[in-house]
């Protein structure tokens, strides 16, 4: 007989637990419960040595839902306005790269760790992507992967309670395309929207099954078809198997084989949380637009959860969506060159 974390009672469990405590936060009216509850239960399980496993395919599921209901903010009003700030996502996404060159030099002087592993491990992008793209230049792929998805873990825990406690709810009032629930509608427009997703995947597109959803009901929204709302019974759940597949991440082994490069992360997600939330403030002031959304859209978080938060706290979420999708499409194209040109500038310095 099969262990049970390695049969289908572990993913049950562990269901069953971010249930819980995700209801346990909404009840103690904690910044987005479902999501932070079961990331903050699994990642405390697996740290103790439980090894819990999310259900398969619940990170999928999750980012169809969020991605739908993220792209149904877009119609042809707020579309016209979010293309009037286009150099603000332009400067969004170029702090992305900044965030990175800082925090990878941080990272390698507090940790030890060579300047390659140091760079893709601090660049706000996905941890796979990041991992693959440190592979071909032989970084350690180990060291990266457990950087980024502590990165992940540390923003979006603090980025949505300082963002609560500092009074920033509902600093924009952006609404969903006010349509009635039509269950048929809305199961066509998950189904299309899962269907752009697993076609982005075979493409090996990052966040498939975020960016297809959020693109083919932008696409709909923006040209003005109403098809449906989508109910927070649906988006409530979604965050959650979001959590759990993000808390499912980590496990106890990574915290003990390396405490130094661990508490190395620490600094850089801070220093770059830091910066980024000046850079955010600054162009804000500069746009003429919310503080709190630009710090939002800036922040060095993953995509889906800080448009989640955005979401939940009403902050602007058409602009900080499409600074983060910017900012993924950016990261994801030239971080490969822009490392490759700064070897190169190394390289020719150290030469004079």
């Amino acid at each position: 007989m099969r262990a049970a974390r390695d049969s289908w009672v572990n993913p049950a469990l562990a269901l069953l637990l971010c249930a819980a405590v995700g209801g346990a936060f909404a009840w103690l009216r904690m910044p987005l419960p479902w999501m932070t509850g079961p990331l903050l239960a699994m990642a405390a399980c697996n740290f103790a040595g439980a090894e819990m496993r999310s259900p398969p395919g619940a990170r999928a599921v999750g980012q169809i839902v969020i991605g739908t209901a993220l792209g149904l903010y877009f119609t042809p009003m707020v579309g016209r306005e979010v293309s009037e700030h286009w150099w603000v996502l332009i400067a969004a996404a170029l702090v992305a790269i900044f965030l990175g060159v800082l925090g990878g030099w941080v990272l390698s002087l507090a940790s030890g760790v060579d300047a390659k592993t140091a760079f893709f491990a601090s660049v706000p992008g996905g941890a796979v992507e990041m991992a693959i793209l440190g592979e071909r230049f032989h970084a350690r792929v180990d060291r990266i992967a457990l950087a980024q998805s502590l990165r992940v873990l540390i923003v979006v825990i603090a980025v949505p309670f300082a963002m609560t406690y500092s009074g920033a709810h509902g600093a924009d009032s952006y609404l969903q395309v006010a349509v009635p629930l039509r269950w048929q509608g809305l199961a066509m427009l998950l189904a299309v929207g899962g269907l752009a997703g697993l076609a982005l995947d075979r493409l090996r597109m990052p966040n498939a099954f975020f960016f297809g959803p959020l693109a083919t009901t932008i696409a709909l929204t923006v040209n003005g078809v109403e098809i449906s709302s989508l109910p927070t019974a649906l988006t409530s759940p979604a965050q959650m198997l979001l959590g759990c597949a993000l808390g499912a991440r980590f496990e106890r082994r990574s915290l003990e084989s390396a405490p130094r490069y661990v508490s190395a992360v620490l600094v850089s997600v801070v220093a770059a949380l830091l910066v980024s939330a000046a850079c955010g403030w600054a162009v804000g002031l500069a746009a003429g637009v919310s503080i709190p959304s630009m710090i939002l859209a800036m922040a060095p978080g993953g995509i889906a959860e800080m448009c989640i938060t955005a979401k939940v706290l009403q902050l602007g979420v058409p602009l900080v969506t499409a600074a983060h999708v910017l900012r993924v499409v950016v990261v994801i194209t030239t971080t490969g060159p822009v490392f490759r040109a700064a070897r190169a500038l190394r390289a020719r310095l150290a030469n004079r």
